[in-house]
């Protein structure tokens, strides 16, 4: 979602091919966690056994779903970049530049010292979305550094 004042951008595909993936996990788990006490091999699969693989599913998904996580907020002040397992939060003053370099996965801040931070939720997969997200941190940058 785009506005004047604030942006928040979230990645696109992959969220959907998480909780596709996702689903599938606990679909397959859940279907074998079930068939397991029906087996010729002679090996006895008790119901804690077939709990812990239906558990094993749900626990899977949820690692899966942790990709749906970033997410960028930014206005005129400064960002948040929330990654799939950090947060930061910056004051455009503190950004030098708003990148992308060519064959990178997602966006970046790029900070003083030669350090950077990924931007997760701007992703190269998105394409189009991605173009314009880059651009719209770019004229708030732009506008703060004015």
């Amino acid at each position: 979602m785009m506005t004047a004042e604030r942006i928040v951008l979230r990645p696109k595909k992959i969220r959907r091919v998480a909780w596709a993936c996702a689903v599938g996990l606990i679909a397959v788990f859940t279907v074998v966690g079930l068939l397991l006490g029906n087996t010729p091999t002679g090996v006895i699969f008790r119901t804690s056994d077939q709990i812990a693989m239906i558990v094993l599913g749900f626990l899977l998904a949820g690692g899966v779903l942790l990709l749906t996580r970033p997410r960028v907020t930014a206005d005129a002040t400064g960002i948040d970049v929330r990654n799939v397992v950090t947060s930061h939060h910056f004051d455009w003053n503190d950004v030098l530049s708003v990148s992308f370099p060519d064959g990178a996965a997602w966006a970046r801040l790029e900070l003083p010292e030669d350090e950077y931070i990924s931007v997760m939720a701007v992703q190269a997969v998105d394409r189009e979305y991605a173009v314009s997200s880059v651009r719209a941190l770019r004229e708030l940058h732009k506008a703060a550094r004015i």
